[in-house]
Protein backbone atom coordinates (compact mmCIF):
# COMPACT_ATOMS: atom_id res chain seq x y z
CA UNK A 1 0.00 0.00 0.00
CA UNK A 2 1.68 3.27 -1.15
CA UNK A 3 0.60 6.90 -0.64
CA UNK A 4 0.91 7.03 -4.58
CA UNK A 5 -2.43 5.16 -4.52
CA UNK A 6 -4.72 7.15 -2.80
CA UNK A 7 -5.58 10.56 -3.53
CA UNK A 8 -4.43 13.07 0.10
CA UNK A 9 -6.87 15.23 1.27
CA UNK A 10 -4.89 17.13 4.47
CA UNK A 11 -7.74 18.88 5.64
CA UNK A 12 -10.22 16.54 5.79
CA UNK A 13 -7.56 14.76 7.40
CA UNK A 14 -7.54 17.04 10.05
CA UNK A 15 -11.05 17.44 10.02
CA UNK A 16 -11.44 13.19 10.95
CA UNK A 17 -8.71 13.44 13.54
CA UNK A 18 -10.52 16.21 15.22
CA UNK A 19 -13.37 14.41 15.26
CA UNK A 20 -12.28 11.74 17.35
CA UNK A 21 -9.45 9.72 14.94
CA UNK A 22 -6.07 11.18 17.06
CA UNK A 23 -4.79 7.62 17.39
CA UNK A 24 -4.71 6.62 13.52
CA UNK A 25 -1.38 8.02 13.42
CA UNK A 26 0.24 5.34 15.50
CA UNK A 27 -0.90 2.11 13.40
CA UNK A 28 1.87 0.65 11.73
CA UNK A 29 0.01 -1.77 9.00
CA UNK A 30 0.70 -4.52 10.88
CA UNK A 31 -3.17 -6.18 9.56
CA UNK A 32 -3.91 -7.31 13.18
CA UNK A 33 -6.91 -5.55 12.60
CA UNK A 34 -7.37 -7.25 9.14
CA UNK A 35 -6.73 -10.77 10.67
CA UNK A 36 -8.99 -10.57 13.08
CA UNK A 37 -11.88 -9.01 11.73
CA UNK A 38 -14.97 -11.21 11.61
CA UNK A 39 -16.04 -9.53 7.99
CA UNK A 40 -13.23 -11.68 6.85
CA UNK A 41 -15.42 -14.70 7.70
CA UNK A 42 -17.75 -13.88 5.38
CA UNK A 43 -16.82 -11.35 3.00
CA UNK A 44 -14.38 -8.91 2.98
CA UNK A 45 -13.60 -5.37 4.88
CA UNK A 46 -9.43 -3.96 5.47
CA UNK A 47 -9.52 -1.95 8.39
CA UNK A 48 -5.81 -1.75 7.85
CA UNK A 49 -6.48 0.20 4.74
CA UNK A 50 -9.72 2.23 6.25
CA UNK A 51 -6.98 3.91 8.95
CA UNK A 52 -4.41 4.28 6.36
CA UNK A 53 -7.59 6.15 3.78
CA UNK A 54 -8.39 8.33 7.15
CA UNK A 55 -4.96 9.12 8.23
CA UNK A 56 -4.38 10.91 4.70
CA UNK A 57 -7.98 12.37 5.06
CA UNK A 58 -8.75 9.91 0.90
CA UNK A 59 -12.00 11.95 0.42
CA UNK A 60 -14.56 8.74 -0.27
CA UNK A 61 -17.09 9.44 2.42
CA UNK A 62 -19.66 7.86 0.13
CA UNK A 63 -18.00 4.70 0.44
CA UNK A 64 -20.14 1.86 2.21
CA UNK A 65 -17.02 0.17 4.17
CA UNK A 66 -16.84 2.97 6.68
CA UNK A 67 -20.95 1.46 7.76
CA UNK A 68 -19.49 -1.88 7.78
CA UNK A 69 -17.93 -2.20 10.92
CA UNK A 70 -20.23 -3.65 13.76
CA UNK A 71 -18.01 -2.13 16.09
CA UNK A 72 -17.56 -5.52 17.63
CA UNK A 73 -13.75 -4.12 19.36
CA UNK A 74 -12.08 -7.52 18.08
CA UNK A 75 -9.54 -4.84 16.35
CA UNK A 76 -8.89 -3.08 19.11
CA UNK A 77 -7.97 -6.09 21.84
CA UNK A 78 -5.56 -7.33 18.86
CA UNK A 79 -4.13 -4.46 18.21
CA UNK A 80 -0.65 -3.86 19.64
CA UNK A 81 -0.30 -0.35 19.10
CA UNK A 82 -3.66 0.59 20.90
CA UNK A 83 -4.90 2.58 18.19
CA UNK A 84 -8.86 3.25 18.57
CA UNK A 85 -10.11 1.60 15.76
CA UNK A 86 -13.82 2.31 16.65
CA UNK A 87 -13.23 5.77 17.58
CA UNK A 88 -11.84 6.33 13.80
CA UNK A 89 -14.66 4.86 11.95
CA UNK A 90 -16.90 6.89 14.31
CA UNK A 91 -14.86 9.68 13.85
CA UNK A 92 -15.21 9.33 9.76
CA UNK A 93 -18.94 8.55 9.88
CA UNK A 94 -19.68 12.05 12.24
CA UNK A 95 -18.19 13.52 9.30
CA UNK A 96 -20.37 12.36 6.91
CA UNK A 97 -23.64 12.53 9.46
CA UNK A 98 -22.69 15.74 11.16
CA UNK A 99 -21.05 17.62 8.63
CA UNK A 100 -22.75 16.05 5.60
CA UNK A 101 -19.33 15.50 3.64
CA UNK A 102 -21.03 12.28 1.74
CA UNK A 103 -23.94 10.01 1.77
CA UNK A 104 -24.76 6.53 4.47
CA UNK A 105 -26.75 4.05 3.90
CA UNK A 106 -30.83 4.92 3.56
CA UNK A 107 -31.60 2.32 6.77
CA UNK A 108 -29.21 4.66 8.69
CA UNK A 109 -30.67 7.69 7.50
CA UNK A 110 -34.15 6.16 8.71
CA UNK A 111 -33.34 4.91 11.38
CA UNK A 112 -31.80 8.21 13.19
CA UNK A 113 -34.52 10.23 11.50
CA UNK A 114 -36.97 8.07 13.73
CA UNK A 115 -35.12 8.16 17.25
CA UNK A 116 -34.67 12.41 16.68
CA UNK A 117 -38.54 12.54 15.77
CA UNK A 118 -39.88 10.04 18.01
CA UNK A 119 -37.33 8.73 20.64
CA UNK A 120 -37.13 4.99 19.60
CA UNK A 121 -35.70 4.35 16.21
CA UNK A 122 -39.08 1.57 15.39
CA UNK A 123 -40.38 5.68 14.74
CA UNK A 124 -43.40 4.29 17.27
CA UNK A 125 -45.14 7.01 18.95
CA UNK A 126 -43.31 7.80 22.77
CA UNK A 127 -46.65 6.90 24.39
CA UNK A 128 -46.25 3.27 23.30
CA UNK A 129 -43.02 2.92 25.36
CA UNK A 130 -44.98 1.98 28.73
CA UNK A 131 -47.32 -0.67 27.00
CA UNK A 132 -45.60 -3.57 27.73
CA UNK A 133 -44.69 -2.47 31.36
CA UNK A 134 -48.53 -1.24 31.77
CA UNK A 135 -49.47 -4.87 31.00
CA UNK A 136 -47.41 -6.97 33.36
CA UNK A 137 -48.29 -4.07 35.93
CA UNK A 138 -45.04 -2.60 36.36
CA UNK A 139 -45.48 0.26 38.34
CA UNK A 140 -43.92 3.67 37.85
CA UNK A 141 -40.05 4.10 39.56
CA UNK A 142 -40.54 5.82 42.79
CA UNK A 143 -37.32 6.57 44.78
CA UNK A 144 -37.95 4.41 47.61
CA UNK A 145 -37.53 1.40 45.08
CA UNK A 146 -34.27 -0.48 44.99
CA UNK A 147 -33.91 0.18 41.17
CA UNK A 148 -35.25 1.74 37.78
CA UNK A 149 -35.28 -1.07 35.44
CA UNK A 150 -34.06 0.26 32.13
CA UNK A 151 -35.12 -2.11 29.41
CA UNK A 152 -33.93 -1.09 25.98
CA UNK A 153 -35.58 0.27 23.11
CA UNK A 154 -35.81 -3.44 21.28
CA UNK A 155 -37.74 -4.91 24.07
CA UNK A 156 -40.21 -2.24 24.25
CA UNK A 157 -40.94 -1.84 21.33
CA UNK A 158 -40.44 -4.96 19.40
CA UNK A 159 -42.85 -7.64 20.25
CA UNK A 160 -40.44 -10.77 19.34
CA UNK A 161 -37.68 -9.66 21.73
CA UNK A 162 -40.15 -8.39 24.49
CA UNK A 163 -39.95 -11.71 26.48
CA UNK A 164 -36.77 -10.39 27.72
CA UNK A 165 -38.60 -7.32 29.28
CA UNK A 166 -40.89 -9.72 30.55
CA UNK A 167 -38.79 -12.35 32.20
CA UNK A 168 -36.33 -10.18 33.97
CA UNK A 169 -39.55 -8.44 35.32
CA UNK A 170 -41.03 -11.34 36.44
CA UNK A 171 -37.72 -12.33 38.23
CA UNK A 172 -37.40 -9.69 40.30
CA UNK A 173 -41.43 -9.94 41.50
CA UNK A 174 -40.74 -13.45 42.29
CA UNK A 175 -37.68 -12.07 44.49
CA UNK A 176 -38.93 -9.44 46.33
CA UNK A 177 -37.11 -7.15 44.31
CA UNK A 178 -39.39 -2.99 44.57
CA UNK A 179 -38.86 -1.66 40.99
CA UNK A 180 -40.11 0.44 38.10
CA UNK A 181 -39.38 2.11 34.89
CA UNK A 182 -39.55 5.96 34.01
CA UNK A 183 -42.39 4.43 31.24
CA UNK A 184 -43.16 7.65 28.49
CA UNK A 185 -40.13 9.82 30.23
CA UNK A 186 -37.02 7.15 28.49
CA UNK A 187 -35.94 7.48 25.36
CA UNK A 188 -32.92 5.36 23.52
CA UNK A 189 -29.60 5.49 24.76
CA UNK A 190 -28.14 6.82 22.17
CA UNK A 191 -25.44 4.39 22.11
CA UNK A 192 -25.45 3.45 18.05
CA UNK A 193 -26.40 6.82 17.64
CA UNK A 194 -23.36 7.96 18.69
CA UNK A 195 -21.22 5.27 16.74
CA UNK A 196 -22.88 6.05 14.11
CA UNK A 197 -21.74 9.62 14.17
CA UNK A 198 -24.50 11.47 15.15
CA UNK A 199 -22.75 13.19 18.29
CA UNK A 200 -25.46 15.89 18.57
CA UNK A 201 -28.73 13.56 18.55
CA UNK A 202 -26.65 11.37 21.19
CA UNK A 203 -25.99 14.79 23.37
CA UNK A 204 -29.66 15.34 23.30
CA UNK A 205 -30.67 11.70 23.62
CA UNK A 206 -28.53 11.67 27.15
CA UNK A 207 -28.89 14.83 28.58
CA UNK A 208 -32.96 13.77 28.19
CA UNK A 209 -32.41 10.32 29.90
CA UNK A 210 -30.08 12.13 32.46
CA UNK A 211 -32.69 14.69 33.39
CA UNK A 212 -35.40 12.21 33.74
CA UNK A 213 -33.38 10.14 36.18
CA UNK A 214 -32.84 13.48 38.16
CA UNK A 215 -36.02 14.60 38.29
CA UNK A 216 -36.80 11.01 39.57
CA UNK A 217 -34.25 11.12 42.09
CA UNK A 218 -32.88 7.50 40.22
CA UNK A 219 -29.71 5.90 42.14
CA UNK A 220 -29.74 2.44 40.87
CA UNK A 221 -30.32 1.70 37.10
CA UNK A 222 -30.75 -2.21 35.92
CA UNK A 223 -30.25 -2.83 32.01
CA UNK A 224 -31.41 -5.24 29.96
CA UNK A 225 -29.25 -4.47 27.03
CA UNK A 226 -24.82 -4.27 26.86
CA UNK A 227 -25.03 -1.14 24.52
CA UNK A 228 -27.25 0.92 27.45
CA UNK A 229 -25.13 -0.26 30.14
CA UNK A 230 -22.07 0.81 28.28
CA UNK A 231 -23.17 3.93 27.20
CA UNK A 232 -24.52 5.14 30.62
CA UNK A 233 -21.75 3.24 32.27
CA UNK A 234 -18.74 5.17 30.24
CA UNK A 235 -20.45 7.79 28.40
CA UNK A 236 -23.18 9.56 30.29
CA UNK A 237 -21.10 10.43 33.19
CA UNK A 238 -19.19 13.25 30.71
CA UNK A 239 -22.88 14.77 30.24
CA UNK A 240 -23.07 15.17 34.30
CA UNK A 241 -24.62 11.68 34.83
CA UNK A 242 -24.48 10.23 38.56
CA UNK A 243 -26.31 6.92 39.06
CA UNK A 244 -24.70 3.32 39.54
CA UNK A 245 -25.71 0.90 36.41
CA UNK A 246 -26.06 -2.53 36.03
CA UNK A 247 -26.57 -5.19 33.61
CA UNK A 248 -28.96 -7.20 34.60
CA UNK A 249 -26.71 -10.34 34.57
CA UNK A 250 -24.07 -8.78 37.42
CA UNK A 251 -27.68 -8.24 39.96
CA UNK A 252 -29.44 -11.30 38.96
CA UNK A 253 -25.87 -13.27 39.93
CA UNK A 254 -25.38 -10.95 43.01
CA UNK A 255 -28.78 -11.85 44.16
CA UNK A 256 -28.01 -15.29 43.64
CA UNK A 257 -24.39 -15.73 45.32
CA UNK A 258 -26.86 -13.91 48.17
CA UNK A 259 -29.24 -17.04 48.33
CA UNK A 260 -32.35 -14.18 46.94
CA UNK A 261 -32.92 -16.19 44.08
CA UNK A 262 -35.30 -19.70 44.40
CA UNK A 263 -35.04 -22.20 41.52
CA UNK A 264 -37.79 -25.14 41.79
CA UNK A 265 -37.72 -26.30 37.95
CA UNK A 266 -34.86 -28.12 36.42
CA UNK A 267 -34.13 -27.18 33.15
CA UNK A 268 -32.77 -30.53 31.92
CA UNK A 269 -31.26 -28.55 28.22
CA UNK A 270 -27.60 -28.06 26.89
CA UNK A 271 -26.53 -24.61 26.79
CA UNK A 272 -24.34 -22.77 25.26
CA UNK A 273 -23.72 -18.68 25.67
CA UNK A 274 -22.90 -16.16 23.07
CA UNK A 275 -20.61 -13.44 24.55
CA UNK A 276 -22.51 -10.17 23.47
CA UNK A 277 -19.57 -7.65 22.39
CA UNK A 278 -20.62 -4.80 24.53
CA UNK A 279 -20.81 -6.96 27.51
CA UNK A 280 -17.89 -8.85 27.30
CA UNK A 281 -14.97 -7.30 25.14
CA UNK A 282 -16.69 -3.48 25.66
CA UNK A 283 -17.18 -3.98 28.97
CA UNK A 284 -15.37 -7.01 30.48
CA UNK A 285 -18.05 -9.20 31.79
CA UNK A 286 -17.54 -12.80 31.24
CA UNK A 287 -18.03 -14.85 34.57
CA UNK A 288 -21.61 -13.35 35.66
CA UNK A 289 -23.63 -14.93 32.55
CA UNK A 290 -21.77 -18.14 32.82
CA UNK A 291 -22.13 -18.31 36.59
CA UNK A 292 -26.28 -17.78 36.31
CA UNK A 293 -26.35 -20.44 33.82
CA UNK A 294 -24.93 -23.14 35.75
CA UNK A 295 -26.37 -22.27 39.00
CA UNK A 296 -29.95 -23.20 37.26
CA UNK A 297 -30.96 -26.80 38.63
CA UNK A 298 -30.35 -29.91 35.32
CA UNK A 299 -28.41 -27.13 32.56
CA UNK A 300 -25.42 -28.64 31.01
CA UNK A 301 -23.49 -25.45 30.15
CA UNK A 302 -21.15 -26.06 27.16
CA UNK A 303 -18.79 -23.78 25.53
CA UNK A 304 -18.75 -23.67 21.46
CA UNK A 305 -15.47 -22.20 19.55
CA UNK A 306 -15.03 -18.64 19.91
CA UNK A 307 -16.12 -17.14 23.49
CA UNK A 308 -15.30 -14.81 26.23
CA UNK A 309 -12.58 -12.37 24.37
CA UNK A 310 -13.05 -14.59 21.20
CA UNK A 311 -16.35 -14.26 20.63
CA UNK A 312 -17.54 -13.55 16.94
CA UNK A 313 -20.00 -10.34 16.76
CA UNK A 314 -23.55 -11.00 16.14
CA UNK A 315 -23.47 -8.35 13.78
CA UNK A 316 -25.49 -5.73 14.99
CA UNK A 317 -23.78 -3.02 17.02
CA UNK A 318 -22.50 0.29 15.29
CA UNK A 319 -25.71 0.74 13.55
CA UNK A 320 -25.73 -2.59 11.58
CA UNK A 321 -29.01 -3.96 13.63
CA UNK A 322 -30.42 -1.68 11.49
CA UNK A 323 -29.25 -2.38 8.34
CA UNK A 324 -29.85 -5.54 5.88
CA UNK A 325 -27.03 -7.81 5.59
CA UNK A 326 -26.93 -10.25 2.91
CA UNK A 327 -27.96 -14.35 3.67
CA UNK A 328 -24.06 -15.96 3.91
CA UNK A 329 -22.76 -12.68 5.28
CA UNK A 330 -23.90 -12.59 8.85
CA UNK A 331 -22.23 -13.29 11.59
CA UNK A 332 -24.97 -14.55 13.71
CA UNK A 333 -25.03 -17.41 11.32
CA UNK A 334 -21.49 -18.33 12.14
CA UNK A 335 -22.21 -18.65 15.85
CA UNK A 336 -25.83 -20.99 14.83
CA UNK A 337 -23.16 -23.00 13.61
CA UNK A 338 -21.36 -23.49 16.03
CA UNK A 339 -23.91 -23.51 18.72
CA UNK A 340 -24.96 -26.92 16.77
CA UNK A 341 -21.18 -28.36 16.18
CA UNK A 342 -21.42 -28.66 20.47
CA UNK A 343 -25.19 -30.20 20.24
CA UNK A 344 -26.68 -27.37 21.96
CA UNK A 345 -30.48 -27.22 22.40
CA UNK A 346 -30.28 -23.66 23.67
CA UNK A 347 -27.89 -20.78 22.46
CA UNK A 348 -28.33 -18.60 25.21
CA UNK A 349 -27.23 -14.60 25.29
CA UNK A 350 -28.08 -11.41 27.24
CA UNK A 351 -28.16 -8.70 24.82
CA UNK A 352 -31.49 -7.54 22.50
CA UNK A 353 -29.31 -7.17 19.58
CA UNK A 354 -27.92 -10.22 19.78
CA UNK A 355 -31.28 -11.67 20.25
CA UNK A 356 -32.80 -10.42 17.03
CA UNK A 357 -29.93 -10.97 15.25
CA UNK A 358 -29.96 -15.03 16.30
CA UNK A 359 -33.34 -15.37 16.27
CA UNK A 360 -33.20 -14.16 12.46
CA UNK A 361 -30.27 -16.28 11.67
CA UNK A 362 -31.72 -19.83 13.35
CA UNK A 363 -34.70 -19.76 10.75
CA UNK A 364 -32.26 -18.52 7.58
CA UNK A 365 -30.28 -21.84 8.82
CA UNK A 366 -33.21 -23.77 9.16
CA UNK A 367 -32.29 -24.70 12.96
CA UNK A 368 -35.55 -23.84 14.70
CA UNK A 369 -36.45 -27.29 15.41
CA UNK A 370 -33.45 -28.29 17.18
CA UNK A 371 -32.02 -25.75 19.00
CA UNK A 372 -33.93 -22.09 20.45
CA UNK A 373 -32.09 -19.07 21.06
CA UNK A 374 -33.31 -17.50 24.32
CA UNK A 375 -32.05 -14.97 26.67
CA UNK A 376 -30.76 -15.90 30.06
CA UNK A 377 -33.25 -13.88 31.95
CA UNK A 378 -35.48 -16.36 30.57
CA UNK A 379 -34.04 -19.37 31.35
CA UNK A 380 -33.90 -18.03 35.21
CA UNK A 381 -37.16 -16.53 34.97
CA UNK A 382 -38.59 -20.51 33.98
CA UNK A 383 -36.44 -22.29 36.49
CA UNK A 384 -37.85 -20.11 39.41
CA UNK A 385 -41.33 -21.50 38.33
Amino acid sequence: MTNQQLTVDLETADLIRDSGAETCTKCFQCAQCSSNCPWNRVAHLDPRRMLHKARLGVADLEDEEWWMCATCRTCVVRCPMEVDIIGVMRAVRRLVVGYGAGRYPDSIRLALKSIAGAGNPAGESPDKRADWSNKLGVPAFTPDMELLYFSCCIPAYDAKVRRMAASLSGIFQKAGIRFGTLGTAEKCCGESVRKCGNEELFASLATSNIAAFKQADVNKVVVSSPHCYYTFKNEYPELGAQFEVWHYTQYLAQLAKEGKLKFTREIKKKVTYHDPCYLGRHSGVYDDPRYLLQSIPGIELVEMANVREDSICCGGGGGRVWAETKKGQRFSELRIDQAADVGADILATCCPYCILMLDDSLLTKGKEETMQVMDISELVHEAMG
